[in-house]
């Protein structure tokens, strides 16, 4: 508790043990984009579900889909030049990519909030953050005038920002990285979603600022009992963070299970590579650090098989005819329970590269 005051942060009780319900259910979904190379998919058939009250991360390298998985959940895809071309996102029933325009705008921001990685661009230069505050409460809720004033007030105070209303008249600009992205929070809290979509919410930020922000999502996540889509390139945040892990490759879910089970018994072998880069994980000096050798391949020209199948460590060990299995036939997802692999030919626990790398 004193810790947390130093840091400006507001203590919450736990919630009551929630019965497990789904909060959120993707699909199958496919999104892609056209381009003047061509058709580029992002998204290949992702498929997650989100309970209440727990955090599920969403992990890989950058430009795997990850950011936008998170858009499409909430339709806010660019259009043209963006496309989700197939699946469903379920949220209470209700397949949101077939919603109307008025039943999203009534779920966008009241039941399904999105903190964005970059406030210094989420945020409106040329505007107060209570006017920004305001526009929320008064567009979306109908509030206005001295209660949306109270109302961003009090939110700012949660997130732990001193002299709240002090700080309403500020302009972005004026706040430091650390308290845009507090603000963003609020604005994404002002109602208590019942999904709240993190979408690197700690990128740029130095690593004080950082573990305050993790802190508070936690803190509010007990206090509403909201679920939590994380979205992270970070396997150490992931590791203080979540309850269960997606790991995305290539546009596609290639192992999923609990935060344990995927820390200590990951079976594939692009998540054991992503492991071992982990500084402090390996037993290399930090200057020798373990790689992914090879690069992703191109999103326009996607190989037919496994997509990780011409970077892969384990594929290197096989026969001729298992080789030409991970490059021609596609893999599925198997496995139940707390954990679940794309992997013709998945890791045992010993399981390891033969030369201490990943290449």
């Amino acid at each position: 508790m004193e810790a947390n005051a130093k840091a400006g942060l507001v203590e919450f009780p736990a919630v009551e043990a929630l019965a497990t319900r789904t909060i959120l259910e993707i699909e199958d979904l496919r999104v892609g984009f056209d381009t003047e190379a061509g058709f580029l998919t992002a998204v290949d058939g992702v498929s997650l579900n989100i309970e209440a009250g727990r955090t599920l991360g969403l992990v890989g390298e950058s430009g795997c889909g990850k950011s936008v998985t998170a858009s499409s959940i909430l339709r806010l895809v660019p259009r043209p030049p963006g496309r989700i071309f197939g699946g469903a996102v379920r949220f209470g029933g209700d397949d949101i990519l077939q919603m109307d325009r008025t039943k999203l705008s009534a779920i966008r921001g009241r039941e399904i909030s999105m903190i964005f990685q970059d406030p210094m661009t989420s945020l409106n230069p040329v505007f107060t953050v209570e006017k920004q505050m305001g526009e929320v409460l008064r567009l979306r809720f109908g509030i206005h005038g001295e209660e949306a004033r109270e109302r961003s007030a009090e939110m700012l105070r949660t997130v732990g920002i001193a002299d709240p209303r002090g700080r309403l008249t500020s302009y972005p600009h004026e706040l430091s990285g650390g308290m845009k992205q507090r603000v963003m929070i609020a604005m994404a809290l002002l109602f208590e979603p019942k999904l709240l979509i993190a979408d690197e919410p700690t990128t740029a930020l130095d690593v004080t600022i950082q573990a305050q922000i993790l802190h508070l999502i936690q803190e509010l996540q007990a206090r509403t009992g909201a679920a939590v889509l994380f979205i992270t390139h970070d396997m150490g945040v992931v590791a203080s963070m979540c309850d269960e892990v997606a790991v995305m490759y290539a546009g596609r879910i290639v192992e999923q299970g609990d935060v344990f089970e995927i820390f200590e018994r990951s079976r594939h072998p692009y998540t054991r590579g992503l492991l071992r880069s982990i500084p402090g994980r390996s037993r290399a000096r930090k200057s020798e650090l373990p790689t992914i050798e090879g690069v992703v391949p191109s999103p326009l020209d996607l190989p037919a098989g496994c997509r990780f199948s011409e970077r892969c460590w384990r594929r290197q060990g096989l026969g001729p005819k298992d080789q030409a299995k991970c490059a021609e036939v596609e893999p599925a997802m198997s496995g139940t329970g707390s954990g679940r692999v794309a992997c013709h030919f998945p890791l045992d626990e010993d399981d390891g590269p033969p030369t201490g790398g990943e290449g």
